[in-house]
């Protein structure tokens, strides 16, 4: 019906069908069946033939002017859609390790926010094999995670390399070591991760290997708590480095040791998703922008 009534204005202010068969593309047989079918369904005739100009008839005028409004309503009706559109925010679910979601996911979501805001993000959390699983099983769109994945129908795509760092307060007696060594930390106060954290399992396996006994002052899992305690208890930590951002160190008064054995601590983070295809074309512009936006939050 709409279609017909616009064909129906169209014709009326061209006063002419072969002037509107070629503004609306259409054929002269064609625009005089959707005239004559409007006419059939009121029953009444819209024009009478004056020479080779069409008039309206009485009634036909009323019809043009319930054309113009059933228009205007129509176009008010795609402004409508065009603008929900343009509102309507996509969705795009990230899963993320909980080391990742302490260390190097905050800062790359407000990254990714402010290049995409549009773009709304859902936040999935686990464990490393359980995001693999959630991506696998298409429950979140990608994943990321602080280890490398190799499993048939994922992509695993690496990020960058962490390792740990020795976190000591400014002013501490290991602060102006150009290089510390591992018996450095030998009864040393320190603040460590509570057990049962990957963390914590990583320098377990440090200490025994290096026969150190450090002296424990606080077991936590929280990076946060433990950056915040370290100058008040005069304690060293062991932090990864994608965490360990200037701005922190400088707000908190703290320094990052250089310490040799510590790279072997080294472990790669990495992008988890499917195929390509399964991604929505929001998911790929926000997939192709996090390399770019990491590298924008670690060198901060």
């Amino acid at each position: 019906m709409i279609e017909d009534l616009l064909v129906f204005t169209t014709v009326v202010e061209q006063s002419s069908l072969n002037k509107a068969s070629k503004l609306l593309n259409l054929s002269q047989p064609a625009l005089s069946r959707k005239i004559a079918k409007l006419e059939e369904e009121w029953g009444v005739s819209l024009f009478s033939r004056k020479g080779k100009r069409l008039e309206l008839t009485r009634v036909g005028h009323e019809a043009y002017i319930y054309a113009l409004e059933q228009r205007q309503r129509h176009q008010n009706f795609l402004q409508s859609v065009s603008r929900f559109k343009a509102s309507e925010r996509s969705v795009v679910t990230l899963g993320a390790s909980l080391t990742t979601i302490q260390t190097t996911l905050p800062p790359l979501v407000t990254a990714l926010m402010n290049k995409f805001p549009e773009i709304e993000l859902k936040l999935v959390t686990g464990k490393t094999h359980e995001i693999v699983s959630y991506v696998r099983d298409r429950k979140v769109d990608i994943g990321v995670v602080a280890s490398s994945i190799s499993e048939t129908g994922l992509r695993c795509i690496p990020l960058f390399q962490d390792h740990l760092e020795l976190v000591v307060p400014r002013g501490h007696e290991l602060a102006g070591n150009r290089r510390a060594a591992m018996e450095d930390l030998n009864g040393r106060p320190m603040i460590i991760f509570s057990k049962g954290t990957w963390y914590r399992k990583l320098i377990d396996d440090l200490f025994g290997r290096y026969g150190i006994i450090p002296d424990i002052r606080m077991e936590i899992d929280s990076f946060e708590a433990i950056v915040r305690l370290l100058t008040t208890c005069k304690a060293a930590a062991l932090l990864p480095k994608s965490y360990l951002r200037k701005q922190l160190l400088k707000d908190n008064d703290l320094v990052a040791v250089p310490m040799k054995e510590l790279e072997q601590t080294r472990r790669e983070t990495c992008l988890v998703y499917g195929d390509k295809s399964e991604l929505s074309k929001e998911t790929m512009e926000w997939f192709t922008g996090i390399k770019e936006s990491l590298a924008e939050v670690l060198s901060q």
